[in-house]
């Protein structure tokens, strides 16, 4: 290698080698750049892909929560519901035992 460049500078003097030692820079800075311009490219689609799966997640999180939402005020009435029909069953009981006693102290 030292040879060739050694030749090299023989025939082209050294401003034909730093010619063609800025030329190797240029060429190698643009294939850098394709390299990169490429990548982010591939980032750009990942972006998108990953932003339409954050939004897909976010709904399906947001119909859960609203569902759960639902599902607790129903089972919240069935309690409600509950605990009224114990009252009244209670009332009854406390009628049907005023009943009893007063039969019982005739």
């Amino acid at each position: 290698m030292v040879n060739e460049l050694a030749e090299m500078y023989i025939k082209i003097g050294s401003a034909g080698v730093l010619a063609v030692t800025f030329a190797f820079m240029i060429m190698n800075l643009i294939r850098s750049q394709r390299e990169q311009t490429d990548d982010l490219e591939q980032i750009k689609k990942d972006l998108t892909k990953l932003s339409t799966e954050m939004s897909n997640t976010q709904s399906i999180t947001i119909k859960l929560v609203d569902r759960m939402n639902v599902s607790d005020h129903s089972s919240q009435r069935h309690r409600e519901d509950i605990v009224k029909e114990m009252n009244d069953l209670s009332d009854v009981l406390m009628e049907i035992k005023g009943n009893i006693a007063r039969i019982n102290h005739r």
